[in-house]
């Protein structure tokens, strides 16, 4: 289903995008704003539309690439606990002595993209497989990362491409090639993911043309041979 914006309604949305994000130690980058008392630094609108796929797909496994704080693993993993159903396993090149504990959430210490972490996470595999790719924004780091955990993700499960907002898809014009830039790169390969524009209904989203649903239809596609 596309979503029609009424006239003038994409500058108004993009103005506030923009001053919703710059203004960080305000709004998302700040240290009060926390899910469950652990830092999260994600658009509730966004954390709307998780728990919406969430409740939908019921995944067995999240893969979440970039911890950071451990905020966004944390409250997947409480929405799982919500739902009585799912785990998150989410990687970082550096985690911090003070991540969230709980027990739906591995976490795992390493580069995303390194041949030996992938294969780490790929055995962790299960029937229904989420990924969210929010580690570095670099459009060659994020190429990797979709070539890595594209094959991962299940039909009708969903690979969310994070922050491809960024430069100038709104936010951060100077930001230079970024998730945006990769996916226009990379989804003309992969039809067997569709963009799914009804996870933008509430019309600012992190991650514009980033919530990518694998097709049944064409679940083959894809596959690692």
């Amino acid at each position: 289903m596309a979503w029609h914006v009424p006239a003038g309604g994409k500058a108004i949305t993009g103005l506030f995008h923009r001053m919703w994000y710059h203004q960080k130690q305000r709004t998302w980058w700040s240290e009060d704003t926390t899910w469950l008392g652990t830092r999260v630094m994600k658009s509730p609108f966004d954390l709307w539309i998780y728990q919406e796929i969430l409740a939908r797909v019921r995944p067995d496994l999240i893969i979440e690439t970039g911890t950071n704080f451990g905020g966004g693993a944390f409250y997947l993993a409480s929405i799982c606990d919500l739902l009585d159903h799912g785990r998150v396993l989410t990687v970082d090149i550096r985690n911090r002595p003070d991540l969230p504990q709980h027990p739906r959430i591995t976490y795992i210490e390493g580069s995303s993209t390194a041949p030996e972490v992938v294969e780490r996470i790929r055995a962790h595999a299960a029937d229904t497989t989420m990924v969210i790719l929010d580690s570095s924004h670099k459009c060659d780091h994020v190429l990797q990362e979709l070539d890595c955990y594209g094959p991962m993700v299940s039909p009708r499960s969903y690979m969310v491409v994070e922050d491809t907002h960024l430069n100038g898809h709104p936010v951060s014009p100077r930001f230079g090639p970024g998730p945006m830039e990769a996916l226009e790169k990379w989804l003309p390969a992969h039809p067997e993911f569709r963009v799914d524009t009804q996870c933008e209904k509430f019309f600012m989203t992190w991650h514009p043309r980033g919530y990518l649903q694998r097709r049944v239809d064409l679940a083959a596609q894809g596959q690692e041979a």
